[in-house]
């Protein structure tokens, strides 16, 4: 935001005659009360500090006066018209023919009180938004006439969305060094969360027991990679995990009518590969408990289309939101995601998959150049949105020359850049799909051999955590279902009833 914005802005009036002219907003005698009030009493200064910055002001000469001020109280020093004097210029001279040291003894002589610090502080920062956007709209409208002949409008679109979002973020008081105190603080609420909810989890639970256990939960500002060969079940179990997290969504409102979240979470994802009806038909077969196959041949009996009515009408208000839109740029794809995180509010974020994302195309980059730029902006996302974000990927076929083919992190495709941004790398494996393809002659020993491992693995998958920035690595085992593909808890042998 610049530190100031030209005083009057040009517009044809509504009569269409002849130019007018405006003032930017701005308040300059909201400026002189903070700052007198400061000056008086530097306590004064602390509740703004948090939110208000001296490009905030609209007279140069307060915004300088703000930056010293600001400077000394932080360095332990007491901001008085005497101290501040020594570092303005003492000649300069103000409308009025006041001096510096004449103008911030008058500040401080007519400062009412420090009550109403934070009420101008406010003023003063929503002018310069305010400002700001005017900035924002000008350019707008001065780049749409005379943009460069290779500049698509939609790339227009994305730079003022990117813009506009800074703006509506620079109110925080987040960024740059924090004391340990206060990490320390963030880090027992969040242990006081997770020991008070459901689960005792951390993180946004995805429903399945024993991955929650080793992870935790999905962790705000976490990369996910979900990565296995075709056939594996990638896509069904984060269509089980979107459902399960949106399902159990519950919010709270907060005393300025913004929604926290309390359980479960908003969903966005992103399917690049399947369209939106493709998508809602794998996620009702999963829950409806009717092969899709069925659904799309309208093969159904009455109990089944009654089970798919039902849980179509259950499913009607979740806030689950799709955009299939393909071979999006990772520029659009960030976009999208800081708007639906204004509009509708966003917990959990989904990709399927990465490789389908485009970077930005320069000139000599290769294909693992821009796999780098898409999963370095990917954990850029999640850590400004403070959301998990999940992606999935493809395996390389090397994975398929091995004997044990459970993947690697070294199967992952340009794995360099996507091993190194994510926090957290799995697999899904079923061993089951592999044996399927070795069936012996029947009647064999070695058939016999082979029917008891498929009996013994069959509606078995794995997902196997190759990589945890901040829990253990391992395998959870999971039931599957491959009729419908749905991926549920495995119940466990210490786990069953005692048999009489």
């Amino acid at each position: 935001m610049p530190p100031t914005l030209e005083a009057t802005i040009h517009r044809i009036d509504p009569a269409g005659q002849q130019p007018a002219y405006r003032q930017a907003p701005h308040n300059v005698e909201a400026e002189q009360a903070l700052l007198g009030a400061i000056l008086v009493n530097n306590e004064a200064y602390y509740r703004v500090s948090d939110f208000l910055l001296p490009q905030h002001f609209f007279d140069p000469l307060h915004a300088k006066v703000f930056e010293i001020t600001t400077s000394l109280i932080r360095g332990g020093k007491i901001a008085t018209p005497i101290t501040l004097k020594t570092f303005l210029g003492p000649d300069q001279e103000i409308a009025g023919g006041l001096t510096v040291a004449q103008y911030l003894a008058r500040l401080a002589a007519e400062a009412t009180t420090v009550i109403n610090a934070g009420d101008y502080g406010q003023t003063i920062y929503d002018l310069a938004i305010r400002r700001a956007l005017i900035g924002i709209g000008e350019d707008v409208v001065n780049l749409a006439y005379d943009a460069p002949v290779d500049m698509a409008p939609q790339s227009q679109i994305e730079d003022a969305e990117r813009r506009l979002y800074e703006l509506a973020e620079s109110g925080r008081s987040d960024g740059g060094f924090a004391r340990f105190s206060e990490a320390l603080k963030d880090a027992i609420d969040m242990a006081s969360a997770a020991y008070q909810r459901d689960g005792n989890l951390s993180g946004v639970a995805t429903g399945l027991d024993d991955l929650d256990r080793m992870m935790g939960g999905l962790q705000p500002s976490d990369l996910i990679i979900l990565a296995g060969r075709p056939a594996m079940g990638k896509t069904s179990l984060v269509t089980n995990i979107a459902f399960n997290i949106a399902k159990t969504y519950r919010y709270e409102v907060q005393p300025d009518g913004a929604h926290k979240t309390v359980d479960g979470g908003s969903v966005g994802f992103f399917s690049l590969e399947m369209s939106c009806e493709q998508l809602a038909t794998r996620i009702i077969a999963e829950q409806a408990s009717v092969p899709s196959y069925k659904i799309r041949r309208g093969d159904l009996m009455e109990e089944e289309f009654s089970r798919l009515v039902i849980a179509s009408q259950e499913m009607q208000n979740l806030p689950l939101y799709i955009d299939d839109t393909g071979g999006i740029s990772i520029a659009q794809l960030v976009a999208r995601a800081r708007r639906l995180k204004r509009q509708r509010g966003l917990d959990l974020l989904i990709i399927d998959y990465i490789q389908l994302l485009s970077g930005a195309a320069k000139k000599g980059d290769n294909r693992v150049q821009e796999m780098t730029e898409i999963t370095t902006g990917l954990k850029a996302l999640a850590k400004e949105l403070a959301v998990p974000i999940i992606g999935l990927s493809q395996l390389s076929r090397q994975v398929e020359s091995r004997d044990d083919k459970r993947p690697q992190l070294s199967d992952l495709r340009e794995s360099g850049s996507i091993e190194q941004d994510a926090d957290v790398v799995m697999f899904v494996y079923r061993e089951e799909y592999y044996l399927k393809n070795k069936m012996p002659k029947e009647g064999t020993p070695e058939f016999f051999t082979w029917q008891a491992e498929m009996e013994a693995i069959a509606g078995h998958a794995e997902v196997i955590i190759g990589k945890q920035r901040h829990g253990p690595t391992g395998t959870v085992k999971l039931q599957f279902d491959a009729d419908i593909t749905r991926f549920s808890n495995l119940a466990r042998p210490d786990h069953l009833p005692d048999r009489m």
